[in-house]
């Protein structure tokens, strides 16, 4: 049998040969310590594109440390935040309002029972909607070639929505909308018609004929406008009274939140109908309008949301003592004072909005009256 063979002999052999790789590894690196002694590696051929000589100096290592920390940061809250989403929803009912292009949506969760969605507003509130959206969208389609006969690039949209509204107008009889309101919607389309007949007919788009259809249509989207409002506020002014006799005791430890976006932010319906329910003093502690950069959100978003603001709110009383103090943009008041002083060095007058406490219970939207019109009705 020879060397190789014997598996005790082998097992000795490796043993030696793995200690004189530790005692080379060991010389190399003592050698790489040495001033002015350099190990160079060789790298195999298909590794010298991308290998390189990599230096940091302690400083750069030392910021990244610490940014790391802030980075890990987020981790760390996504972790805790289901665990407080969890611990939320076993406590306490939870309502969602949120945007949608049917009228909206209102999920109601409650402790130990599975979500409840609340049926759709009527379809009259799509109809009405749609029939003010499709004339407002023909200020989009000719407003690149006013004045511009040249230009024929929007014929072909054009006829395609022209059939579209032509088709709507024949068949609008068929709709679930009382006899008023059909009568006012069909002549809105009636006129969006004629008055694209009038533009491919003509080959131009003139300023002056847009406007005067604008006018022209004006009395009639306020109509239909209202009309929406109506059937969009009463449908959900029910919903929100039977979900709070439902819940009886339990309202009084309801968390409710509403999304909007920029411009439906103020007079936001959904959250307007919530609050006629929560009263004044859950505003801004227990109802809450967050803002989103989407009309569409998604209820796991909008409960992530919510988790957030509570869980927040926790910590700010554990290290400052004052539980709504995390509301606030942290740094905010310091920014503020930050703020006062550079405007004094710069002899600027600071314009800035009044400082509010924490745990305010104003209206989250534009809430100092001024001068001008602040609603259709008072434009007309």
């Amino acid at each position: 049998m020879s060397d190789f063979d014997d598996p005790s002999r082998n097992s000795s052999r490796q043993r030696r040969i793995s200690g004189m790789a530790v005692s080379l590894a060991a010389t190399i690196l003592g050698l790489a310590s040495v001033p002015g002694i350099t190990v160079a590696a060789e790298l195999p051929a298909f590794m010298q594109p991308i290998a390189g000589t990599t230096t940091t100096t302690p400083t750069e290592a030392a910021t990244q440390n610490v940014l790391a920390l802030n980075t890990a940061m987020f981790s760390l809250y996504g972790e805790a935040g289901r665990i407080f989403q969890k611990n939320i929803l076993a406590q306490h009912p939870v309502i969602l309002g949120l945007f949608s292009g049917t009228g909206g949506r209102f999920i109601l969760y409650r402790p130990g029972m599975a979500p409840l969605e609340a049926p759709s507003v009527p379809i009259a509130y799509q109809l009405l909607k749609s029939v003010g959206h499709s004339t407002m969208a023909l200020a989009e389609v000719v407003g690149p070639y006013l004045e511009n006969p040249a230009n024929q690039a929007w014929r072909g949209a054009m006829l395609a929505y022209r059939s579209r509204m032509q088709s709507a107008l024949d068949t609008l009889d068929a709709t679930e909308l009382p006899a008023d309101w059909r009568a006012t919607s069909r002549g809105i389309l009636a006129a969006n018609v004629a008055f694209m007949g009038g533009c491919l007919e003509r080959g131009a788009i003139s300023m002056a004929d847009l406007q005067g259809f604008a006018n022209m249509q004006a009395l009639g989207l306020t109509k239909v406008i209202a009309w929406a409002a109506e059937t969009q506020v009463a449908h959900w002014m029910s919903v929100i009274a039977g979900w709070k006799a439902m819940l009886g005791p339990e309202w009084d430890k309801t968390y409710a939140a509403s999304n909007t976006i920029y411009v439906a932010r103020q007079n936001n319906v959904l959250f307007s109908v919530l609050a006629q329910f929560f009263g004044p003093e859950a505003m801004n502690s227990r109802l809450l309008l967050i803002e989103t950069v989407s009309f569409t959100t998604t209820p796991q978003d909008m409960l992530e949301s919510l988790t957030r603001i509570i869980a927040d709110r926790s910590v700010g009383a554990l290290f400052f003592g004052n539980y709504y103090l995390m509301d606030y943009e942290l740094m905010g008041g310091n920014a503020r004072n930050a703020i006062l002083a550079e405007d004094a060095k710069r002899g600027m007058t600071p314009f800035l909005p009044p400082a509010v406490p924490f745990g305010s219970h104003q209206w989250p939207t534009l809430i100092t009256p001024g001068a001008g019109p602040s609603s259709l009705a008072d434009l007309h």
